[in-house]
């Protein structure tokens, strides 16, 4: 399982910016000439960086994991509705023989936070609540009703909650979600709430404070204004924000994977400066220690996640230098590329009955995600978004 482990899409500038200022010689003799065949290799006396690259790095490996996704339009309440916002979609659990979901929504665009009046709305996720939806086929959904609603006026999460995910585990079904306490501005924090309920009507009921926050102690902003790139130190990897909570069962444990923003965010080789960590408890509503060894990977505006063989497989989505692709580890921690991956839809929200451990790429079969519909002369903030359903097909059989 450890091919691949440093395939990056910037592969080059990868090789720029470290493999080659070594000057290091390497034995490439050892490598078969079945690999050399199969990478069109003539001999190893004459290498390329970019062959050696390929020798080093596994190109040859892992046929099984690739594949391409898909994606289609729903039906019934998940048809897309102008003005009206539906987005980042949970796992899809079936129940009794019919299916459900939880996401994000709100009503009307984004403004950002440049209109002077707090209570415009900054983004296409502020002032949501939390909503579920179920179906018998998977194609036409019927909208059931709220979840999950904002707090009361002065608590964590009094101006929106969204991004949710959802675990059914012993009898009972809990939701986490990101959260955002009034007012919504540049330099405020988010943390991560959640909600537990008997069945998947509910009702819900919160948890009284966040299970996860940023480390915002660390960092210190520059100034007064709020400009969230003005620091004048960043922190830690999540001083600012924890996002997209996603959480499963492991190894007799509960592993909530998040993404971190810090401080004055950067850029880095990958675009935007976007990491991942895992916080880890042993009772499932906390509490939930961050792991020593986060951040556990550099990339991913989104993670979905699933078992396979004894460990965690993961799709990193857009964002950072490993953006787009599969990733496997062993122990839920030590991800190692397994394939690279096109046009990964935003928000997957994977099928939780499919069995994971026919294939590496079984948990991916289909799921939700959601779209952009963009208005002519707006931006992104002022785009409706709706939810759309995906599949991904694998390319290649597994190698003999």
């Amino acid at each position: 399982m450890n091919a691949l482990t440093n395939v990056l899409k910037s592969a080059a500038l990868v090789c720029f910016i470290s493999a080659c200022t070594t000057h290091t010689e390497k034995d490439y003799s050892q490598y078969s000439q079945e690999t050399l065949n199969y990478l069109g290799i003539k001999d190893t006396e004459h290498l390329s960086a970019a062959s050696k690259r390929a020798l080093e790095r596994g190109y040859d490996k892992n046929a099984e994991w690739f594949g391409h996704f898909q994606v289609e339009n729903l039906t019934g309440d998940f048809a897309y509705e102008p003005g009206v916002i539906r987005r980042d979609p949970s796992k899809v659990l079936k129940i009794n023989g019919r299916y459900y979901t939880w996401y994000t929504k709100s009503i009307g665009p984004g403004h950002g936070f440049e209109t002077g009046d707090p209570n415009k709305k900054v983004f296409p996720w502020d002032k949501s609540e939390i909503w579920y939806a179920s179906s018998a086929d998977g194609y036409d959904w019927k909208e059931e009703g709220i979840a999950v609603g904002m707090g009361a006026t002065g608590s964590y999460d009094d101006r929106s909650v969204f991004t949710p995910e959802v675990l059914a585990h012993g009898g009972q079904y809990y939701l986490v979600y990101q959260t955002v306490k009034a007012p919504y501005l540049l330099r405020t924090y988010n943390q991560i709430g959640m909600a537990v309920a008997d069945n998947p009507s509910g009702p819900w009921t919160k948890l009284d404070k966040p299970i996860l926050s940023p480390s915002s102690e660390t960092g210190e902003w520059k100034g007064d204004k709020d400009d969230r790139f003005a620091v004048v130190s960043q922190g830690e990897w999540d001083s600012h924000k924890v996002h997209d909570p996603t959480l499963i069962s492991y190894k007799n444990k509960f592993y909530l994977y998040y993404k971190g923003e810090r401080k004055g965010e950067k850029m880095t080789m990958g675009g935007r400066e976007i990491r991942w960590g895992v916080a880890i408890a042993d009772n499932i509503e906390g509490p939930y220690i961050k792991s020593k060894y986060n951040p556990i990977t550099h990339s991913g505006h989104e993670l979905a996640i699933w078992h396979y063989d004894g460990g965690i497989a993961m799709v990193s989505g857009h964002d950072g230098p490993e953006k787009e692709t599969i990733q496997w580890a062993k122990d839920g921690i030590n991800f190692e590329i397994m394939a690279v991956v096109n046009d990964v839809p935003p928000a997957l929200g994977l099928v939780q009955s499919l069995d994971s451990e026919k294939h590496p790429t079984e948990a991916l079969k289909w799921g939700l995600a959601h779209t952009y519909k963009a208005k002519p002369g707006k931006t992104w903030l002022e785009s409706d978004n709706h939810i759309t359903r995906f599949t991904f097909s694998p390319v290649f059989k597994k190698r003999i």
